[in-house]
């Protein structure tokens, strides 16, 4: 009775994992998708000044500076960009 349990126990692993094998293949010889999350061919990123992440422009936080558009991969870093001491201020 035990040894026929543990055949049936075993049996459904195998035929789980031979189930998992071929729907990658299946998965795999279907046309490949375009993940959402991927950007497109030839768009640029641009580097956070801040920690020098590259993130897309899209997605990046931005800051307005005078005629400079800054990106950032967060707002922590934005805002540790914004606490630094400014070159005509005097502080250091």
């Amino acid at each position: 009775m035990l040894r026929i349990i543990l055949f049936l126990v075993l049996a459904v692993f195998v035929v789980r994992a031979l189930r998992r094998i071929l729907d990658g293949i299946v998965e795999g010889a279907s046309a490949p998708r375009a993940r959402a999350d991927a950007p497109d061919r030839g768009v640029s990123m641009v580097r956070d000044p801040v920690c020098g992440t590259f993130v897309l422009p899209a997605s990046a936080v931005t800051l307005v500076e005078g005629r400079a558009r800054l990106y950032f991969c967060s707002d922590a870093c934005r805002d540790q960009y914004r606490a630094r001491p400014s070159a005509g201020s005097g502080r250091r």
